[in-house]
């Protein structure tokens, strides 16, 4: 199967309320646009460098999304263009984005990242700190950026009651927010979760955005 035909299996099988991430991390522009002729145009990278260098190459009806870590001083680099950064995990993060994005003269959407894996290598909010966080005054009062929801990455384990479990805790912490901190916010309604391993438990458990890779472009060369 060719990237076209992963991407038309894909959007079959995927209920229309879900946003399809392409993750195109060390993938070419050819592969790109090859998604983006098969009528994909929501794509996510996980690094500021690469990122850059593949945005003026491309269509500009493209909607990039920032799903990697990403660094406070690197945040300018994208600033101009980006349409979503789904990894704050900081609130320096957050202020960071807000004075770029006005800068820039735009509104940027964000997800606030919240720590759902026992894995300690991924970043992330505790539920308790994201609470904290979204009811501060300085937050409340963003102007350049959206707060438009939450994302998180489950464990990378074969345990399937885990990961559902994992985003469980993911799920329930949106609706926390939602309903102490966005309550008459609209545009905070995302739930990102899910990967190529484990995107169809995320939608079981009520995830509104998929991040595929690998299913859409194949195994990357490391």
């Amino acid at each position: 199967m060719n990237i076209a035909d992963n991407l038309r299996k894909l959007i079959s099988d995927t209920p229309e309320s879900v946003s399809i991430i392409a993750v195109s991390k060390r993938k070419s522009v050819e592969d790109i646009l090859q998604a983006y002729k098969a009528g994909q145009r929501i794509f996510g990278e996980n690094r500021v460098q690469e990122l850059s260098e593949k945005h003026p190459q491309l269509p500009e009806d493209i909607e990039w999304h920032m799903v990697g870590h990403l660094q406070t001083n690197k945040v300018k680099y994208i600033a101009g263009f980006v349409h979503m950064v789904q990894s704050i995990d900081s609130l320096k993060l957050l202020l960071s984005l807000e004075r770029e994005a006005k800068k820039a003269d735009r509104i940027i959407s964000c997800l606030l990242q919240i720590h759902i894996a026992r894995e300690e290598t991924k970043f992330g909010f505790t539920r308790e700190e994201v609470l904290e966080i979204a009811t501060s005054p300085e937050v409340q009062s963003l102007n350049n950026v959206r707060i438009s929801g939450v994302m998180g990455m489950a464990t990378f384990t074969e345990d399937k009651e885990q990961v559902k479990s994992e985003f469980r805790h993911l799920r329930e912490t949106y609706n926390d927010l939602k309903e102490n901190c966005f309550s008459i916010r609209p545009d905070f309604k995302e739930i990102s979760m899910g990967m190529s391993g484990d995107y169809q438990i995320a939608i079981e458990e009520g995830s509104t955005m998929v991040r595929l890779g690998t299913i859409i472009f194949g195994e990357r060369n490391y």
